[in-house]
């Protein structure tokens, strides 16, 4: 699929997106100045150490979900990473002592190429469908498959 393999690194045997087995509507998409051809900053915590605002732009008819939201707020973005090659099950991080399987990190090269990232809200316009966000580490254009308020009674890990 494109990419050379560094050591230790392992390919399928098949293409991941030839099985589709359920479909994704796109409810819009990211804006951000990251780039296939900028340094993108690899998580979102560097992402925001850049101090570039960013948004989320949705599509036309999803602005009405947005009601209840408030600036501030923080959201669970979960995005579809268009461009991350899917044939990787196990990789090989510059930052790790050795390869690594795909589900063990945080990688945009697996099966399915979804992220999410917790944002903040910081600004809302409901009739346009745009949501201003602190920070994100996709590329701009990126689909975006879902958004969820983030909760801390629901969303933190037992005993944190």
């Amino acid at each position: 699929m494109g990419d050379t393999l560094r050591p230790g690194e392992q390919t399928l045997a098949f293409d991941p997106g030839a099985r589709a087995d359920a479909s994704v509507c796109f409810i819009g998409h990211i804006r951000s100045p990251w780039g296939p051809d900028t340094e993108t900053p690899k998580n979102i915590g560097k992402a925001r150490a850049t101090g570039q605002d960013a948004r989320i732009e949705l599509a036309d008819g999803f602005g009405d979900g947005l009601l209840g939201l408030k600036v501030g707020q923080p959201l669970i973005v979960t995005y579809w990473m268009h461009l991350g090659r899917r044939d990787l099950i196990v990789q090989a991080p510059r930052h790790a002592d050795g390869p690594c399987g795909t589900f063990a990190l945080r990688s945009p090269r697996r099966p399915n190429p979804m992220a999410m990232s917790t944002v903040l809200i910081t600004s809302l316009d409901q009739g346009a469908g745009v949501i201003g966000i602190d920070a994100i580490d996709a590329f701009d254009r990126t689909p975006v498959v879902d958004i969820k308020p983030w909760l801390g009674t629901v969303d933190l890990p037992p005993n944190r």
